[in-house]
C-alpha cells in the first residue's frame, strides 16, 4: 500500500498539471471549438483542444516522472519504463487491475459536448494508480474553478473543506444523476430504464460529465449516480473522490465499476438503487 505522503506528492503534481491544462483550455477555447473527429458515433466528438490538453498533460507527467505509464482517453496506453533502480511501471500495463508501478489515468476534457457548446460543466480529470489501485485523483471543473481532490485514506476535499456524501436518503427522496451513451440503440434502452427510475425517485439530473456527477455525489449536490457507457478514465479520479466522501462506487451484482454500469451512492441508498436497476437489465443493448 502506498504511503500517505507518497499519495500526497502524486496528488500535488496531478493538481498542478490539471490547473495548467485548465488554464490552457480556457485561454484557447474559441467561441465554437473545432470538431476534429468523431469516435463511436457522430455525436461522440473530439475537439482539437482535447488532444492538445492531453498532450500537455502527458508532457508534464513525463517531465516530472519519466518512467511512469500513462493511459489517456485520446492517446491510449503508453507503457511505463524501467528506471535505473526499477522505478516506474512495468511495460505492458494495460488495465485498471494491472500490476506494476505508477500509472496516470487521464481524461483531458470530461464533458466534451459541454465544452463544445460553452456549457459550464466540463473537467480535466487525472487519477494516479499504483499497482492497479487509484491512490490519488483530481477533477478540475474548469469553468466553475472547482478542484475536487482525494488521496486514498485521506478523504475527499473541495476548497479546503472535507466532502461527505448525503446519507440516510431513501430512494423516494433521492436526486439521481445519470448520463446517456452515444449510440441510438443504447439511448433507446437507457430511456426505457429511465422511464422506470424517474417515477420512483425525487428527480433526475443529467449534467453531461461522469467525473463531475461523481464529485457531485461526494459533495452532496446529488444523492446518487448511475450510467452505462462511462469509461475508466471518466471515473478513475472521481470514483476515488466519491469513495473517500463515503459513497459506494461499483457496478451491478458485485462487480466493480465498469463501462457496462457505474453506480454510486451512500450505503443504503446504493443498495436500493441497485435493486431497482438490476431487474431492468440496464446493461442490455
Amino acid at each position: 500500500m502506498i504511503a500517505m505522503a507518497d499519495g500526497d506528492a502524486l496528488l500535488e503534481l496531478a493538481v498542478s498539471i490539471a490547473r495548467e491544462a485548465g488554464e490552457m483550455l480556457l485561454a484557447k477555447r474559441p467561441a465554437r471549438p473545432e470538431v476534429l473527429a468523431t469516435k463511436s458515433s457522430p455525436t461522440d466528438v473530439v475537439t482539437v483542444l482535447d488532444r492538445a490538453a492531453e498532450e500537455l498533460i502527458r508532457t508534464r507527467i513525463r517531465q516530472a516522472r519519466p518512467y511512469d505509464a500513462i493511459l489517456g482517453e485520446e492517446g491510449g496506453e503508453t507503457p511505463g519504463l524501467s528506471g535505473p533502480s526499477g522505478e516506474g511501471s512495468t511495460p505492458g500495463l494495460s488495465g485498471p487491475s494491472g500490476e506494476g508501478g505508477v500509472r496516470w489515468v487521464v481524461d483531458p476534457i470530461d464533458g466534451t459536448v459541454n465544452f463544445l457548446y460553452g456549457l459550464p460543466d466540463w473537467a480535466v480529470s487525472i487519477g494516479v494508480e499504483v499497482d492497479g489501485e487509484i491512490v490519488a485523483g483530481v477533477v478540475h471543473n474548469v469553468p466553475r474553478a472547482e478542484i475536487f481532490t482525494a488521496v486514498r485514506g485521506g478523504g475527499a476535499w473541495l476548497a479546503g473543506e472535507r466532502l461527505r456524501c448525503n446519507t440516510g436518503v431513501p430512494l423516494s427522496r433521492a436526486l439521481v444523476a445519470t448520463g446517456f451513451g452515444y449510440g441510438a440503440e443504447r439511448r433507446r434502452v437507457q430511456a426505457e430504464v429511465l422511464a422506470d427510475v424517474a417515477p420512483v425517485v425525487r428527480d433526475i439530473r443529467r449534467g453531461g460529465s461522469c467525473a463531475i456527477d461523481l464529485c457531485s455525489v461526494a459533495a452532496g449536490r446529488v444523492d446518487a449516480y448511475y450510467e452505462r457507457g462511462a469509461n475508466y478514465w471518466d471515473w478513475a479520479a472521481a470514483g476515488l473522490v466519491a469513495a473517500e466522501a463515503g459513497a459506494r462506487v461499483a457496478g451491478l451484482n458485485g462487480k466493480p465499476a465498469n463501462p457496462e454500469l457505474t453506480l454510486s451512492a451512500a450505503p443504503g441508498l446504493f443498495e436500493e438503487l441497485h435493486d431497482l436497476l438490476a431487474p431492468l437489465d440496464p446493461e442490455r443493448g
